[in-house]
This record gives C-alpha cells, sequence and structure tokens, in this order.
C-alpha cells in the first residue's frame, strides 16, 4: 500500500495552472519533489494539506481518500518546515502543550524520548532555538503523535553542512522500519542525492517525471554531452533543465 497516491491533481489560477500531477510514494521511502520557485511545488504540499482545493484530481493516503477520511488523515501527517513563524517568545513546553490536543494518538513518553534525543530542552524559547533545532523541534511533535507520512517544505534551507547532513542522517533513519514515509520538497538537490529514493519534478505546473532516483536520472541521458560517461547529478538536470538563454 502506497502512504500517499496522487492522481491528476489539477488547480488554475491567472496567469498558471498545477496540470494533472500525477505520483505515487510507497511506504517507508524518501521522497524528493523538486522544481524551480513558482514551479507549482507549494500548491501540490498545500493541496495535500487541504490548504488548497484542487479543481480536480484525487489524494489518497494509506489507500484512504483524504476528502472522505480527512481527521483520521491528519492525524497520520506530520509537517515539518524549516521555520516556526507561530509563538515566537512562547517556551516549547507552551506550544507543545497547544499542539498535542489536537492529536488523539498522542504519546507523551515519546514525546519526551524525541527531546531528549535531539538534545531539546523545554524550557527554550522558539527564538531562541537555531534553524536545525526548529526543525527537530516540529519532528519531535510530528513523530510524538505516531505520524506516519512527513510532510517537510525546505527543512534544511538555511542549515549548515554538518546540521544538514546531521538531518538527513535522521531521515533515513526515521523511514528504515518501512512504517514511515516522507515527502521531501527542496531546492537542495545535493541533499536528495543523499537521501531520497525517488524524485518528483514539476516544471511550470506540469510534472516532467516521477520515479525511483536511479530510474529518473536515467531518464535525463538525453542531456548528456557526447563525452559525458557517468550520469547527471539532478543538480546538473535541473540547470539544463530549467537554462534560458539570454542576448546581451
Amino acid at each position: 500500500m502506497n502512504a500517499l497516491s496522487v492522481q491528476g491533481l489539477t488547480k488554475h489560477y491567472p496567469g498558471f495552472t498545477l496540470d494533472s500531477i500525477t505520483f505515487s510514494l510507497p511506504r517507508g521511502r524518501v521522497m524528493g519533489l523538486i522544481g524551480s520557485n513558482g514551479a507549482g511545488k507549494t500548491t501540490t504540499l498545500k493541496s495535500l494539506l487541504n490548504l488548497v482545493h484542487p479543481d480536480s484530481g484525487t489524494i489518497e493516503m494509506f489507500g484512504k481518500s483524504f476528502l472522505e477520511n480527512e481527521e483520521n488523515c491528519k492525524q497520520n501527517i506530520g509537517v515539518v518546515l524549516g521555520e516556526i513563524d507561530f509563538y515566537d517568545q512562547k517556551k516549547l513546553d507552551t506550544v507543545t502543550a497547544v499542539t498535542k490536543r489536537f492529536y488523539s494518538k498522542w504519546d507523551e513518553k515519546a514525546y519526551e524520548k524525541y527531546l531528549e534525543m535531539f538534545e531539546l530542552d523545554p524550557q527554550k524559547r522558539v527564538k531562541d532555538l537555531s534553524t536545525g533545532m526548529r526543525v527537530k523541534y516540529m519532528l519531535a511533535l510530528a513523530l510524538s503523535h505516531n505520524a506516519k507520512l512527513l510532510i517537510l517544505d525546505e527543512p534544511t534551507s538555511g542549515l549548515d553542512p554538518v546540521s544538514r547532513d546531521d538531518l538527513l542522517g535522521l531521515f533515513r533513519k526515521l523511514v528504515k522500519d518501512g512504517e514511515r514515509s516522507i515527502l521531501f520538497s527542496t531546492h537542495i538537490t545535493s541533499d536528495l542525492e543523499k537521501c531520497a529514493d525517488d524524485i518528483t519534478y514539476i516544471k511550470g505546473g506540469k510534472l516532467l517525471k516521477s520515479a525511483e532516483k536511479s530510474a529518473f536520472i536515467k531518464h535525463f541521458d538525453y542531456l548528456k554531452k557526447p563525452d559525458e560517461k557517468t550520469g547527471l547529478s539532478l543538480e546538473e538536470i535541473m540547470i539544463r533543465t530549467e537554462r534560458r538563454s539570454y542576448d546581451v
């Protein structure tokens, strides 16, 4: 069973259309969602979270329609953002006390375990956390209500190389048991080289390709130069696909 199945997701805006996006994320895998600014990544993620209402298409989580099982789906989703823009002056334990009221499966022992694992002080204020620690706090909240699908929007943006590598290793560990899956939107394609199993690429509102990472890279062999023998990196695939010519 897939953790997430998206079929024909379409949303029309003046001057932009997210056009029939289709992909599936199996359980126990990390999928990278890539594309340039304005490609439709954010609209896709907001549609998954019911923050945007698509004009057509279906979204299933764990084999069930999101619209028909919205509350159950929300209990199984963890949203991890690179920044926390709310309750900046509040202590972590205060933010947690508010958050856990919304989750029927909240596990206090698990929460305490993740606080210790991530070296988070519940008496610290949100504003005093580094960017990396903020991401870890969001992960702690998501994992403490037993989320099976983690949706990460640019979680490593702004992190130093050591903190990024630390988080990427954590993501791999989180999916190792085959129970959790991660959808990971990012511009830092080198992160996906390290941790992604599958890649979905959106360009101008259209799906270019969604496949297992090695098959995805192989698909873009047509972009290689005659003297290039090895597969292109994800970064080079994006550069060559998105590159524009300018007359100066």
